[in-house]
Order: structure tokens, then sequence, then C-alpha cells
């Protein structure tokens, strides 16, 4: 059996934001108690990952090292008509990756204690951002 929903996330600032609470309904309106769950976004300048879900300064360090990893306004970007933050976005977007993928057991996510699923938003006003769950399972 196979469930799928798209939903629309509400503009979040530049940064990491734990979006776990935002997943979890659309979980729970699936019937698919076991399987497997993709969360993909449809954009090229945000990402999703999954760390910890405890400490909000994980989420701001991995903000301060993506962007010394990946400087704005270098000489050699040829994309850059968007603004200065819109070429590293697009190249943090494809290290971070444009989906994830964890079990569901009981109708729930079951990630790890310290578990969170995090959008990158890599833009300085990136925007809404349309999310696809899709639940495979029985």
């Amino acid at each position: 059996m196979v469930y799928q929903e798209e939903i629309l996330l509400s503009p979040y600032p530049r940064g990491f934001h734990l979006i776990t609470s935002e997943i979890l309904p659309v979980i729970s309106r699936s019937t698919i108690k076991t399987g497997t769950a993709q969360v993909f976004i449809k954009h090229t300048s945000a990402s999703l990952t999954i760390n910890e879900n405890a400490d909000p300064t994980v989420r701001s360090d991995f903000e301060s090292h993506i962007n010394k990893m990946v400087p704005e306004n270098m000489p050699y970007y040829r994309h850059d008509y968007e603004g200065a933050d819109d070429m590293p976005a697009h190249i943090k977007s494809s290290m971070m990756g444009a989906s994830v993928n964890f079990p569901v057991s009981n109708g729930r996510p079951l990630l790890g204690t310290w578990q969170g699923i995090y959008l990158g938003e890599h833009r300085n006003r990136g925007g809404s951002r349309k999310l696809v769950v899709t639940i495979m399972g029985e």
C-alpha cells in the first residue's frame, strides 16, 4: 500500500529548522502501520536531513559550518543574478540532499531518541516550501 500527500510549509528564515511536527500529521492520516516514509522537497535551494532534535545549537552550528564551506560572493560563481545567496543555496541543497527516508512502526516514525527532521533553508527569503511525503508499507 502507498499513501502520498503534498504539504506546504510556511516560510522559514535562513537556517536549519526542525519540521518533524509538520510531518507527523501526514503519517497519522495514512493507514499504513509498518513501512518506510520518504519526505522529498520540491526545491533546489533548500534541503532535508535528519539530525539531533534536542539542542538548538546543533542547528545553528550546521548553519555556521555550511556557510564557511560554501560562502557567498565567490568570484567564480556565474549564476548570481538572483542574489548572492542563490548559487550557494543550490550547492548546499545538493550537498545536504532533497529527501530523507525513515522507518514507520505502529503508524509513527521510528526515529532515534534524539533525531528530528530538519529543513535546511538556504535562501535569505526562500518563501513557502513544498514537500511530498510518501509512506509505503502495510
